[in-house]
């Protein structure tokens, strides 16, 4: 199996975005932990369909002109963490969850930690908005990308709403 990565800069830092002959794999952070996400091997491609797709859709986010994503996922994991990151995408554009409230959707209403864990493996991160779950509180919790990174997509998210009312 061949991945293909092209780095990318963004209002949030530089990305690495990451395909499979499948689809997208990964969107890591600049500083993301090594072992956060097990890749393998990867070949620089700035010019793979999917990479170049990626790219387009997240400069159309960052300019408030994207709300949903239509580049194709290959989401690697167990089958809880699947789940998990399914419900991720359920979640509309600019509104938020808690770990609680995700675990209950999934039928597992004691599985707050389990949903956390999995949430802080998601390896596709923005498409797979990550960002957008928030403590029982609703104050901001872990995110790889940092919680000033998290603050400033869901700033973003809100002023995309504020500006198609």
């Amino acid at each position: 199996m061949s991945l293909v990565y092209k780095v990318i800069n963004s209002p949030v830092g530089k990305l690495k975005l990451i395909a499979s002959e499948k689809g997208l794999m990964a969107i890591l952070w600049e500083n993301d932990k090594p072992d956060r996400v097990r890749l393998g091997n990867l070949t620089e491609d700035g010019k793979h369909p999917v990479l170049k797709q990626t790219e387009q859709q997240l400069v159309e986010y960052f300019q408030g002109k994207r709300k949903e994503f239509s580049v194709v996922l290959d989401m690697r994991g167990t089958t809880f963490q699947k789940n998990v990151w399914e419900a991720l995408l359920a979640i509309p554009f600019g509104e938020t969850r808690s770990y609680g409230q995700l675990a209950k959707e999934l039928g597992k209403p004691g599985a707050m930690r389990a949903v956390g864990a999995a949430n802080g493996r998601n390896p596709i991160s923005i498409i797979v908005p990550c960002h957008r779950v928030i403590g029982t509180n609703g104050k901001l919790t872990g995110f790889a990308g940092g919680l000033e990174t998290k603050a400033h997509l869901l700033a973003l998210e809100a002023t995309s709403i504020r500006k198609s009312l």
